[in-house]
């Protein structure tokens, strides 16, 4: 009787690598269309009253009664982090994040390209009143906009480097949710944090028991999510932390295997929040409205940190990240790629569109004029980083093959 063998799946990563183009693209087309939705003196209003258009119920009583643009934020955000949860853990089980030397270079770069942007930021907007808070917003890289631009150069860029770019951002997206944990939350409910916390032993509990069908794992999450938006925690922790006790089964030779539920369930979201939740986010936080914009608003000191941190702050920052692990011989260059070709890299990185208005939200929460001003810097420095690293990679000089 023949074997059946079981079905595998297309690794995630893998396929992010090959056809990010098309869910780049749908996410351009969101932020572009949502630029001109809320500069169209038509549409504009309706845009505004979509986005804020308060629906209830009131989940959590610190929040209010449930707005559209909370449902997006906190909720559909949620499913996002859940991905990048999954992706961190795969990737450090079972991927490209597996050995601890493998993880050497992209935690150098990373660390270096997060820290960089926020001193950039801070030195030109940290002296002014209220400012500071939003270190953070030009700290992190938006996977899909980079991956997105470098598949459109196709095989001008060596696959080592869009690997080496996904695991910079994979490590990137680590450290953002570290410092939405720390430093962008509020009051503390403590009664629903340790009910959280029981929720997390449970699914630890059936993780033990060797539990491998995903719905108790999802009921237990929506609940999770439920209890941290409560809290008082950014209710999109609750996705990551889900994620990390999604079953995994480590299949040598076959990473993706059907078998493992965490890979059945990334495979599940990936075309949903590529397709669906970023556009959808993009649509309702990339609306600008730059005709209601205060005179100066271009050159407001919000404006320049965010585009400068993300434009210069991000490929100084990987740049001299790689330079030194290279130089203190902890690490080598990703495929012996040339500098230019790094450089372009680098510049990509600074594309922090998604990540950057999120923590931008949440830096800036009660001023609608600073969520402006965060909005027009990222997009400045997102487009820039975006073009520039676009045009360095496509007349880089490839390296040469040797025989």
């Amino acid at each position: 009787m023949r074997r059946i063998r079981p079905r595998q799946f297309r690794s995630a990563l893998r396929a992010l690598l090959t056809t990010g183009a098309s869910g780049g693209g749908v996410l351009m087309a969101a932020a572009a269309l949502a630029l001109f939705v809320a500069n169209w003196p038509g549409a504009a209003h309706d845009y505004h009253a979509l986005v804020h258009w308060q629906t209830g119920p009131v989940l959590a009583p610190a929040i209010g009664p449930m707005r559209v643009h909370l449902w997006i934020n906190d909720g559909l955000m949620a499913l996002f982090f859940l991905l990048v949860g999954l992706e961190i853990k795969r990737e450090l089980v079972d991927g490209a994040l597996t050995r601890p030397a493998d993880r050497v270079l992209p935690v150098i770069a990373a660390a270096a390209g997060m820290a960089v942007p926020a001193i950039v930021f801070l030195l030109v907007a940290g002296g002014a009143p209220g400012l500071a808070r939003g270190w953070a917003v030009p700290a992190a890289t938006d996977i899909a906009f980079a991956i997105g631009v470098m598949a459109l150069l196709g095989p001008r860029v060596p696959a080592a480097l869009k690997l080496f770019l996904t695991t910079v951002a994979i490590v990137d997206d680590m450290g953002a949710v570290a410092i939405i944990a720390l430093f962008y939350t509020g009051a503390i409910d403590w009664s629903a944090l340790a009910a959280a916390a029981g929720v997390l032993l449970l699914m630890a509990a059936l993780n033990g028991r060797g539990v491998r069908a995903l719905w108790p794992y999802l009921l237990l999450a929506a609940l999770l999510w439920w209890l941290v938006l409560r809290s008082g925690v950014h209710a999109t922790i609750a996705g990551v932390l889900a994620a990390a006790f999604i079953p995994f089964v480590r299949t040598k030779g076959a990473p993706d295997a059907h078998g493992s539920p965490l890979h059945r369930l990334e495979h599940a979201l990936s075309p949903i929040v590529a397709y669906g939740i970023v556009p959808v986010f993009a649509f309702a936080n990339a609306g600008v409205s730059l005709g209601d914009l205060p005179p100066g608003a271009w050159s407001a000191p919000l404006v320049i940190a965010v585009a400068a941190g993300l434009f210069f702050g991000k490929q100084i920052g990987i740049l001299g990240g790689i330079a030194l692990a290279e130089r203190l011989r902890l690490a080598r260059r990703p495929g012996g790629a040339p500098w230019t070709q790094l450089y372009g890299v680098a510049l990509l990185a600074g594309i922090g569109f998604t990540m950057s208005l999120f923590i931008g939200g949440l830096a800036f929460p009660d001023d609608p004029v600073l969520i402006e001003q965060v909005k027009l810097g990222v997009l400045i420095g997102s487009l820039a980083a975006g073009l520039a690293g676009f045009l360095v990679l496509r007349f880089a000089v490839p390296p040469r093959r040797t025989a």
